[in-house]
């Protein structure tokens, strides 16, 4: 028993060791991009928050690995920040919206947000077949952006969306474009050639996690004003009720995933175990 402790602590402090290079990386890059990460949005627990997350969901990965991974979390945290609090107006978020989109297909950037995207497409140009995958890459990234503006819309206009159409607006929450810029990166060959098939258990994992942040963030939500599921008129319990339905489809999703390719299988299942745990829901995962 005391040995099984030993490799258990022993393990746990190498990936601990390993979220902690990447910070600094991330560190680096709020450096580099002057102006992108005010201090109120972004303290050094959420590039360390991040960096664990990822460092637990590919243990077995080297910190340059994950590099990508980190670097995109944080960028959609930076781009989400611009749309929900720096933006005061529809054309302002359009244009963001277009300036990426003009960045993905390998225009020069203009702004920080901008030039952190042109950094990180060209990071990923680095690894061979990313041409063949960009087209994927840039809708990916569109959706995200588009559903950013949908969610600033409803804000906005005090819309209230049903549940079921605020979940199919989950790709505001960026989960599924880190999980494909990941993949391009650093998945192994079957995930590279078989993106396609990887994206419903990516999307799925992506709804769970879009609420248990819902869950995580509601105070902070009510005091900036921002967009949250219990601001829906449904329970903690109906969302928590919901969050155990998607955990367990997908799992059924990832299931078949082991057999072909158990690493992105026990990416995605690492990545639900690790934030519902990382954030103190519980109950979610019988």
């Amino acid at each position: 028993m005391a040995g099984d402790e030993l490799g258990e602590a022993s393990e746990l402090g190498r990936v601990c060791a390993l979220a902690a290079e990447c910070a600094r990386d991330l560190r680096r890059c709020v450096e580099m991009y002057g102006g992108l990460f005010p201090r109120a949005a972004f303290d050094p627990d959420l590039y360390h928050a991040l960096c664990l997350s990822t460092a637990f969901s590919s243990p077995w990965s080297a910190a340059e690995r994950l590099k990508v991974a980190n670097r995109a979390a944080l960028w959609v945290r930076a781009v989400g920040w611009l749309v929900e609090h720096a933006a005061a107006t529809r054309d302002e978020v359009d244009e963001l919206s277009r300036d990426c989109m003009a960045v993905a297909d390998g225009a020069a950037p203009r702004v920080p947000a901008t030039r952190f995207l042109a950094d990180l497409r060209d990071e990923m140009a680095t690894v061979k077949g990313f041409e063949g995958l960009r087209g994927r890459w840039r809708a990916q990234l569109e959706r995200m952006l588009t559903a950013m503006e949908r969610a600033w819309v409803w804000r906005e206009a005090g819309m209230v969306p049903s549940l079921g159409r605020y979940l199919d607006n989950a790709d505001s929450c960026g989960s599924s474009f880190v999980d494909l810029s990941h993949w391009i990166y650093a998945g192994d060959p079957w995930a590279r050639r078989h993106l396609g098939e990887l994206e419903p258990a990516s999307r799925h994992v992506q709804r769970y996690l879009h609420l248990l942040g819902d869950l995580a963030s509601y105070r902070r939500d009510v005091s900036w004003g921002d967009l949250n599921v219990l601001m829906l008129g449904v329970s903690h319990g109906d969302v928590t009720d919901r969050m155990t339905v998607l955990a367990q489809e997908a799992a059924a999703l990832i299931g078949p995933l082991r057999e072909v390719s158990p690493l992105t299988a026990a990416y995605l299942r690492r990545q639900i175990g690790f934030n519902t745990g990382f954030h103190g829901i519980s109950g979610l995962m019988a």
